[in-house]
């Protein structure tokens, strides 16, 4: 038995050595067990459901649904120029979308693979495109930087060895669905995932920059979280009772990074 123990842990530890993968944009480094193209693929199936949900409001044709694409647009384009000049734009074969939905939440995400829901509610504290940018660049980075892949490879290597042999011999039974669906949630809008803190502060330093290489003043993504940070009311919950980071941390981080994002600025 404690011979069959090694051997396992063995052959644990050899696919998480060889599934480690680095980020896009901050260079981090994350577990990678899962197919891209895989998660994306059941991405855009949970997308096209939510948008043709009964109680989904698309909005269409109006001023704020033309931002939200044109902006959305903008920070693809650049994100893909960034992605190519570094030669690794195949490992993203995103499909983009961007929708506006009417919905009082304030709220955004972005699915792997592109795939993105701007809520109405969050309208009054961005204001302006740039304001805008910050949020869909936020939500963008963590595509980009595969948040979602690492969690659900996170999730496999946490259900132990068998798990992850059956997605090594997997085809078209992949054995790490099990793990999506327990890291998003049975019937849950993959969207929805609910990140680390440490994850938030990346997607901010990633959505910074991104912003910054679609044209967007890095500067009015501080001014953006200082509108958030001011019209919430009574206590705030101590920040690590919560997978966000406080509002003053999250404000201090993009202060020392606009530097670096400038570096990327162009009007």
């Amino acid at each position: 038995m404690k011979r069959l123990f090694n051997y396992a842990a063995v052959l644990l530890l050899g696919a998480v050595v060889a599934g480690c993968a680095t980020s896009a944009i901050t260079g981090r480094k994350y577990l990678k067990l899962v197919d891209s193209s895989a998660i994306n693929d059941q991405a855009a199936l949970a997308y096209k459901e939510f948008l043709s949900n009964s109680s989904t409001k698309v909005v269409t044709g109006t001023a704020n649904a033309t931002a939200v694409k044109r902006v959305g647009n903008d920070i693809a384009a650049a994100t893909m120029r960034f992605l190519k000049e570094r030669g690794i734009a195949d490992r993203y074969n995103f499909n983009w979308e961007f929708n506006l939905i009417q919905n009082d939440e304030v709220n955004a995400w972005c699915m792997p693979g592109g795939k993105v829901a701007v809520f109405t509610g969050i309208l009054p504290f961005t204001g302006t495109d740039a304001g805008l940018a910050t949020v869909m660049g936020h939500e963008i980075a963590h595509a980009i930087e595969e948040h979602s892949v690492a969690q659900v490879s996170n999730k496999i290597a946490a259900q132990g060895i068998g798990q992850i042999i059956g997605v090594a011999s997997a085809t078209t039974d992949n054995k790490w669905i099990d793990a999506l669906n327990l890291t998003y949630g049975i019937g849950a809008p993959i969207g929805m995932l609910k990140f680390s803190r440490d994850d938030e502060l990346a997607a901010d330093k990633a959505g910074l920059i991104i912003m910054a290489m679609a044209g967007y003043d890095p500067n009015q993504a501080v001014k953006f979280w200082e509108r958030m940070a001011s019209a919430k009311s009574g206590n705030q919950p101590a920040e690590w009772t919560s997978t966000h980071p406080s509002d003053a941390r999250r404000i201090s981080q993009l202060q020392s990074l606009i530097p670096e994002a400038m570096k990327y600025y162009k009007k």
